[in-house]
């Protein structure tokens, strides 16, 4: 299978390269952050994505929602160490084909990519019962309002990004930046920027 890989630390992504490369796949490119990761799938058009959750700039979620979007065909697992419920059915919700556990043997990924390949969902062995809990108590999903573009701004404001910084990363303008800040503020009730990282961090955005 071709894969794209997308982990924000190098020696993990490259221990997993060469996990993928052992077992046949071949890794097409290489992210270090959520926004790269989109890029490269728009151009690449991955068959694999494996995506880890925290990443910055554009967590793991929110970057399968935007590949699913670019590139249909491309199918995401998702690479995490965390196990909420909640966590697991949004992946689910934004179309993930797999989630996959770090502390899984090593194994377990490339398991995922095979059951994937032949069309199934693959969830690690540790988290399986706590995806049935949450499926039969949806009421543990989180509310999400947020548009594609909120969640990206507020993403980043909660990794401590100026304005500025904020437009010149999704290549906006400094007053459409700062209209987007303020929208979020409104939307949300929250009237300065702790309460939008507090927030960020309850939702699962950003992971501290």
């Amino acid at each position: 299978m071709r894969v794209l890989l997308a982990e924000d630390h190098q020696i993990v992504r490259q221990g997993l390269r060469s996990l993928l490369e052992k077992a046949g796949h071949e890794v097409v490119g290489e992210a270090s952050d959520g926004q790269e990761a989109v890029k490269l799938a728009r151009t690449l058009f991955p068959e694999i994505a494996v995506l880890d959750i925290a990443m910055p700039r554009l967590n793991g979620l929110d970057t399968a929602r935007e590949i699913r979007s670019l590139s249909p065909k491309t199918k995401t697992i998702l690479l995490t160490a965390y196990t909420d419920k909640a966590y697991i059915m949004e992946a689910i919700k934004v179309g993930a084909k797999g989630y996959v556990v770090k502390t899984e043997a090593a194994d377990d990924l490339i398991r995922a990519i095979r059951e994937i390949s032949r069309g199934e969902i693959y969830l690690s062995p540790s988290i399986a019962n706590s995806f049935v809990g949450a499926y039969l108590d949806d009421s543990q999903l989180p509310a999400d309002s947020l548009t594609r573009r909120e969640r990206q701004v507020l993403h980043l404001i909660a990794e401590g990004n100026t304005t500025k910084e904020i437009g010149q990363q999704l290549n906006i303008s400094f007053k459409t930046a700062e209209s987007h800040r303020s929208h979020l503020m409104r939307k949300l009730d929250l009237h300065d920027i702790a309460g939008l990282v507090r927030y960020a961090i309850q939702k699962g955005i950003i992971r501290t």
